[in-house]
């Protein structure tokens, strides 16, 4: 198969493999330490919930609220479909299903997307009624677009051995505090696992658009629920970005899984005084472009002048 593959392709196993006596080995205590901190640090905030009204955890809550805390409340209310938000459900259907691919069957994107959208109506998904009440042209653009970002992955990434234990879309959470808090997420690609100890899952996240500081917050945020829920923790962290065909991994140490929890509580207590009542924090960012406070917002205002200038 190697001699099938193109240089991108080649690159992203050569960056992605490590022989087992090269991957870390973490203390067997790390993984109640780590939980004794979140617990310690989340305990006055679960004190005050109770399990009717718990209090859900995403990345993007935790991105929120460590970025602008209005524009995060804004976005906080009732989801609406839109066509980005099906656009990327639909590629990473269609991604899943490309890892579960007959091998008898050529994988072309189109037809990865159309079992995607197919696959979609038959489970009741969210996205289904968007996809159905469409205009055709509307769908055509929605195939279109999902078709040219699933080719960009077939296109620089060797196709996913049994032998590395793909997993898509797979779900993670942790419960805290009697339950009362849930940390919660659904990681895009998981290759390989834990073996003798030693650490050997690589989680991966796919992106479309391009590089945000928030991405790695993300995957490390990952790597600790993981952790607390398996007992050591991956190996590396990658972030793919689709459109650019770049790789970026990062390493999990200690010290990053410890920032992780610091982060994770400071966002759970500030989710919870914002549930309060307090008074959020408008901080401006190039995100201002395109949130729904910008119009009647001062800080956001400014820093658009500031960007046009």
């Amino acid at each position: 198969m190697d001699d099938e593959l193109n240089p991108a392709q080649h690159d992203i196993l050569d960056r992605l493999g490590a022989a087992l006596d090269e991957r870390p080995a973490f203390r067997p205590d790390l993984r109640h330490e780590l939980r004794a901190e979140l617990e310690h640090g989340v305990a006055e905030v679960a004190a005050g919930l109770d399990t009717a009204r718990s209090l859900n955890v995403a990345k993007h809550a935790l991105a929120g609220v460590h970025g602008c805390e209005a524009r995060w409340q804004a976005e906080s209310g009732e989801f609406e479909p839109s066509v980005p938000i099906v656009r990327g459900t639909l590629v990473h259907k269609a991604l899943e299903l490309s890892v579960h691919w007959p091998p008898d069957r050529p994988r072309y994107p189109l037809d990865l997307v159309d079992a995607a959208m197919e696959s979609l109506r038959v489970n009741d998904h969210w996205s289904s009624e968007f996809i159905d009440t469409a205009g055709p042209r509307e769908q055509a653009e929605l195939r279109s677009a999902a078709g040219e970002i699933v080719s960009k992955f077939l296109e620089t990434w060797p196709p996913l051995s049994s032998r590395w234990h793909p997993v898509t879309e797979t779900s993670l959470s942790l419960d805290l505090g009697d339950g009362r808090i849930r940390l919660r997420g659904v990681v895009d690609l998981t290759l390989g696992q834990a073996k003798a100890g030693r650490a050997g899952k690589v989680v991966i996240d796919l992106k479309t658009g391009r590089f945000s500081p928030v991405h790695v917050e993300d995957l490390r945020f990952y790597a600790l629920v993981d952790t607390l829920r398996v007992g050591v923790p991956p190996r590396l962290l990658v972030t793919y970005y689709l459109d650019a065909g770049h790789l970026q991994p990062e390493p999990v140490t200690e010290d990053l899984l410890w920032s992780a929890t610091a982060r994770t509580v400071d966002g759970i207590v500030r989710m919870a005084e914002l549930r309060g009542g307090a008074e959020a924090v408008r901080r401006p960012s190039p995100a201002c472009h395109w949130c729904p406070l910008a119009e009647d917002c001062g800080p956001g205002q400014e820093f658009l002048r500031d960007q046009d200038r």
